[in-house]
This record gives C-alpha cells, sequence and structure tokens, in this order.
C-alpha cells in the first residue's frame, strides 16, 4: 500500500506566499471552528457541530480504510433546517425543525448493520435526540421515547410507562432518559452499574451516558453515566477504572455534564470547564486549553473533547489522531501544507496532516502525539510520504521524523545536510533539491527511486512518488527514473515548457507554462485524465491514485480515486491558494476573507492596511473617512466590511 505527498514549497513561498487557513476533505475533514457554532456533539473518531443557519459541519473521521467507518462526514443533502445533533461512536442524528430525524454513517462499520440509521416509522414529532454506540433514540413531543437499533444488552427496550420524558441520553450498550419529575430511568446494560441511579433519584436536570470501553484488565466492557442536579452537584455511578466516577471539588456550580470513555467534562455557571477522569488513555482530554472562559456547552468524545463557546466558536482538544480536534488551534497564517500517512502496530492505515505556519513553526495532526522535532521554529518548507515527515529549515539542512515503523534510512540525511532548497517525500524514499541545482536522494532504492541520473545539475524542482522520482529542469523538461511498470517515468511528450511536477503513487503530473496539466502512468482511477477544461492552473498536487490542480481563480480541480471523498472538494471553491494531496486525503489553503496585512487573520489590525491601501499612508482617519468604509451600510464599520471590499478591490 502506498501513500504520498509530493508538492512541496520552496523558500521563496515559504516566505511569501499567501497566508490562510487549511480546510481538508477526504477521510479527514477539517472544519473553521471559528465562528457561527450553536451545538456540538462527540464520536469516537469525529465531530459536529450545528450552525444558527440550520446546517451541520463534520470533522475528523480519519479512518481505516480496512472498515468503511468514515461515512459519518458524509453530510446529509440538504444540509439545511437541522435544530439539534447527536453524535454517536460511528454514526449521527440530526433533528429537524419539522420534528423529523435524519441519520448517516452507518455503512459497514462495526455497528451499521444493528439499524442504528433505520429510523422509525413514522419519522414525525420528535423534539430530541441521542446517539450511542449502536443505537439510537429519539424524544417525541408527548414525551415518549421511541428507540432503534443494536439491542444485545436490551438498552432500546424503553421500560414502561413510556411517558413523562423531557431529555435522552445513549451510552455505549444502555439508555438514560430523564423524566419530568426530575427522576432518572436507566435500562440496558448493567455490568459496570451504569443504570444504578444513586439515591435519592430526585431533583435532576441533566443527564450523560459514556459510550464505554472494553477494559483488558478486567477483560469486559465498561461504562458510567452522569446526572446534573438542579443544585448544581454532579452524581456519578458505573465504572471507576479512570477514576471517572470520582467527583472534582468543589462539586456545585455546574450547568452541563458530558461523559466520554475514560474522563468527564463539566460546565461551570462561570464559563469554565472542570475536567476529570483520565488516569489512564489520557491524551490531553482533560487538559481544557486557555482560557477556560467563555464556554456554553460541553461534548465529549472517546478520548476528545469539545467545547463551545458564547462567540459561536469551537474549541476541540485530546485525542487528534482522526482529525476529530481539528486543525491545531488558530487556524491562521499558515503557507504551506502536507499530507502523509502511515501504519498503525496492526497495520491499519491513518492519515497525518502538516502546516506550515508563516512564523517558521509547524503544527501537526493526525497523530497520536505530535512530535515536531526541537526547536520548531525556522522552517521553510514541509513534505509528507509514507511513515516519514521531512522539514526544511532556513539555514538550508533538512530534519526528518516518523520513520520508526518502516525504516528504509529516509531520515538520515546525507552529509553534508546544508544547502538544501526545497524537498519531497515519498513511499520510503526523499529528495532533497540544493541550491546548486543537484539533487540528494536517499532512503530505500529498490526500484532505483535514489539513483539520480547524470548530469545531476540545473534541477529548479522535485518530486517524490511511490517508487519513482521526478526532476525539473531549468530548461523546462522532465527528468524521471525509478519504477515505470505503469509508464510512470515516461514523461509525456512533447518533454518541454514544465512548470511545475507532481508525483504520485504511479502516476505523474506536469504543470506547462500555458496552464494546462500533462498527465502519464497508471490510470486505473482515472489519475491522469484531465478533466477537459485543462488550463489556467497554477499548481498541481498528485496523491496515490488521484490528482489536483489549483485554478487562477481560487478553485480546485480533482479527480481520479474518491472512495474516501478525497476528490470533493467542499464548498466554496473558491480563494484557494495551495494544495496538497496524499492518499486517503486532500488538503489546501484557502485565503482568509478580509485579511488586509497578510498575517492570515482577520482582526482590528486589518484597518491599519484597509485604510492605507484607499486613503495613503499619512492620512488621518476622520469622521468622513471612517464613514466610508461603512460598505455594507449598516451604520458601523466592523469586520464585515472588510468583505465587501475584498470582494471588489482584492478579488481571489
Amino acid at each position: 500500500m502506498f501513500c504520498f505527498l509530493f508538492a512541496t514549497p520552496t523558500p521563496a513561498f515559504a516566505a511569501h506566499g499567501q497566508r490562510g487557513a487549511i480546510i481538508g476533505w477526504g477521510n479527514q475533514v477539517t472544519a473553521d471552528l471559528s465562528r457561527g457554532f450553536t451545538a456540538i456533539g462527540a464520536g469516537r473518531i469525529h465531530s459536529v457541530g450545528l450552525k444558527a443557519d440550520g446546517s451541520i459541519v463534520v470533522w475528523g473521521c480519519g479512518a481505516d480504510p480496512l472498515y468503511d467507518y468514515d461515512d459519518e462526514c458524509d453530510l446529509p443533502t440538504p444540509n439545511t433546517g437541522f435544530t439539534a445533533i447527536a453524535a454517536g461512536e460511528y454514526h449521527n442524528l440530526a433533528l429537524k425543525a419539522d420534528g423529523s430525524i435524519v441519520a448517516w454513517g452507518c455503512g459497514t462499520g462495526p455497528f451499521g448493520y444493528d439499524g442504528a440509521c433505520d429510523l422509525p416509522v413514522p419519522n414525525t414529532g420528535f423534539v430530541a435526540v441521542a446517539a450511542g454506540r449502536g443505537h439510537s433514540l429519539g424524544l417525541k413531543a408527548d414525551s415518549s421515547i421511541i428507540a432503534w437499533g443494536h439491542n444485545g444488552f436490551g438498552q432500546t427496550e424503553v421500560p414502561t410507562p413510556n411517558i413523562g420524558f423531557i431529555s435522552v441520553a445513549a451510552g455505549g450498550r444502555h439508555s438514560l432518559g430523564l423524566k419530568a419529575d426530575g427522576s432518572i430511568i436507566a435500562w440496558g446494560d448493567n455490568t459496570s452499574g451504569e443504570t444504578n441511579v444513586p439515591a435519592p433519584n430526585a431533583g435532576f436536570v441533566a443527564i450523560s451516558a459514556s459510550p464505554g470501553n472494553y477494559n483488558h484488565n478486567v477483560k469486559r466492557f465498561v461504562s458510567h453515566s452522569l446526572g446534573l442536579k438542579a443544585d448544581g452537584s454532579v452524581v456519578a455511578w458505573g465504572d471507576n477504572s479512570y477514576g471517572q466516577t470520582n467527583l472534582p471539588v468543589p462539586n456545585a456550580g455546574f450547568t452541563a455534564v458530558a461523559a466520554g470513555v475514560v474522563h468527564n467534562l463539566g460546565l461551570k455557571s462561570d464559563g469554565s470547564i472542570v475536567a476529570w477522569g483520565c488516569s489512564a488513555f489520557d491524551f490531553g482530554q482533560c487538559n481544557v486549553p486557555a482560557p477556560n472562559t467563555g464556554f456554553v456547552a460541553v461534548a465529549a468524545g472517546r478520548w476528545h473533547s469539545l467545547g463551545l463557546k458564547k462567540d459561536g466558536s469551537v474549541v476541540a482538544w485530546g485525542d487528534n489522531l482522526y482529525g476529530q480536534s481539528n486543525v491545531p488551534a488558530p487556524n491562521t497564517g499558515v503557507v504551506a501544507v502536507a499530507a502523509g500517512a502511515f501504519s498503525d502496530d496492526f497495520g491499519g492505515l491513518h492519515s497525518w496532516s502538516l502546516g506550515l505556519k508563516g512564523d517558521g513553526s509547524i503544527v501537526e495532526w493526525g497523530t497520536l502525539i505530535p512530535n515536531v522535532p526541537e526547536p520548531n521554529t525556522g522552517f521553510i518548507g514541509i513534505a509528507a510520504g509514507f511513515e516519514h515527515i521531512l522539514g526544511l529549515k532556513d539555514n538550508g539542512s533538512i530534519v526528518g521524523w516518523r520513520c520508526a515503523y518502516l525504516d528504509f534510512g529516509q531520515c538520515t540525511v546525507p552529509d553534508p545536510n546544508t544547502g538544501f532548497i526545497a524537498i519531497a517525500a515519498g513511499f520510503g524514499h526523499s529528495l532533497g533539491l540544493k541550491a546548486d541545482g543537484s539533487i540528494a536522494a536517499w532512503g530505500s532504492n529498490n526500484r532505483g527511486q535514489t539513483s539520480v541520473p547524470e548530469p545531476n545539475t540545473d534541477f529548479i524542482a522535485i518530486a517524490a512518488g511511490g517508487s519513482h522520482s521526478l526532476g525539473l529542469k531549468i530548461n523546462g523538461s522532465i527528468v524521471a527514473w525509478g519504477f515505470n511498470a505503469y509508464g510512470q517515468t515516461s514523461v509525456s511528450e512533447p518533454n518541454t515548457d514544465f512548470t511545475a511536477i507532481a508525483a504520485g503513487g504511479d502516476h505523474s503530473l506536469g504543470l506547462k507554462t500555458n496552464g494546462s496539466i500533462a498527465a502519464w502512468g497508471y490510470n486505473e482511477s482515472g489519475q491522469t485524465n484531465v478533466p477537459a477544461s485543462n488550463g489556467e492552473f497554477i499548481a498541481i498536487a498528485a496523491g496515490r491514485a488521484y490528482s489536483v490542480g489549483l485554478k487562477a481563480d481560487g478553485s480546485i480541480i480533482a479527480w481520479g480515486d474518491n472512495y474516501f471523498g478525497q476528490t470533493d472538494v467542499p464548498e466554496p471553491n473558491t480563494g484557494f491558494v495551495a494544495v496538497a494531496a496524499s492518499y486517503l486525503h486532500t488538503l489546501a489553503i484557502r485565503k482568509v476573507t478580509g485579511d488586509f496585512d497578510g498575517d492570515g487573520h482577520p482582526s482590528l489590525d486589518d484597518y491599519e492596511a484597509f485604510f492605507a491601501r484607499f486613503h495613503g499612508p499619512d492620512t488621518e482617519p476622520t469622521a468622513i473617512a471612517w464613514r466610508f468604509f461603512d460598505s455594507d451600510w449598516d451604520e458601523d464599520v466592523d469586520l464585515s466590511d472588510f468583505a465587501t471590499f475584498q470582494d471588489v478591490f482584492a478579488p481571489p
């Protein structure tokens, strides 16, 4: 199996390229969490957010391709009119304004066959939803509960009388219902005592049920439950293997609770979050990011956490192996992206992602523990392959990491490690372009992919594929070497006028001076069938079996293998300035509307640049001048006015 990213920024791009935010799609979805959210939900490997406009945003889902888990990130169509959401282990529920439920994510995963997405008939009159490990709950307007899906432990057998409920919660193998009288009804698996509601069973105002997990120490499935009392105290019962029922002190002032597998979250009346548990499987899900203020809602996933702020932004922390905690905040000021993949100890595949910031630091996600080598400064280029990552420093040296699992020497940069201006990473080999126009190659050479042809001079760009390599000469021709069973090193004729190159698993791309793309090599998935609108491209990227082209108008065209949605460019397909491709997912940088000073983040600091652009650097802001900035005629000068002006004066 192969996985690659093979378009690498040059130092000039890293230093002067447009800054923006990272957008990702395929099996590792990223999202803009900065504004507009009204509700949140956390699943096993994904997260869900409800926007104020009634649409749904999902991120994460970087599942192992051996299992079809990732359809929980396939948004419902039409994506509008929703009023509530719930995230289960591998599926989602959303409530419509008309009282109907939409369900998705129940593909061929381990619980998909149990009917968690088989909605009840009639699908009307619902006011709340809850999603568990393999079952679903819906609360009706008449205060009854409808349950469906996996019932191996009685979790869908609602006790009688089925009336008087005001809230529902679905756990791994058990369910909770909150009555109007403040009591909790619990049913389903009780192996850990998760359905034994402590006395006095009264005065509850909110409930949450843990998704549970198999505990190898006790060799059984364990879970727990939470209840919030009207006096602001929390009650916890069930398994305590990880300290999840050891309540925080003082146990007062709570307004909401959320139960994860080994941790819990409690929202305080002052807007802060308290987390507890995490005595094992600690991925940082209990480490609430600063500033711990202004929160209005919480959600706990398997090993990650979410907090909704009163300004409509979402904060995510904890496990990020599948991207469920999104791009590390803040998702601003990014100048380059790289996408790759790696194997776990069981042979499963996972995606990882990198973003290079304008300040020379690298953010890394899609891994259990990010480990960018220290000092994380001075980087001007990044490249991600299969089982390894490369970083180019501003002193011309290369740093390699994450080569432990399949080490072909691809992280061992040959001496002298200096004078490099560009990098590329393949399946098990690496390339470095020197300032003198020569290429250094190291790592696996089983197909001759590191045997650079002579004369090794006059190169201006490089690309590393599965087991082949490409070099672009200053005269616009391409030199290719390594594995050629599918013609991936047989450069498309005429071999002239190329300005950029990209290498995929077993295919290659070349960008021409006229903005067209030439493609050659393996074509089983259509990855070399460039779409008919083959023109006005300014950048290219090649994944394992798909291809991507960035247009001059800021739109992206993608073609080839789309099993994980890696060629489904998200809307709005505009404003993109860079792109990267891998095995299972695609990353791009989208410029930020209103960013007039080029720091990748719109803020009031942009007023200075904004003012200077239209009035000159020596013009003093007057009432008349600032009045001119009210471009949307709302009697107020704010960031919304930037969007209007950027559309007119700074088009994509």
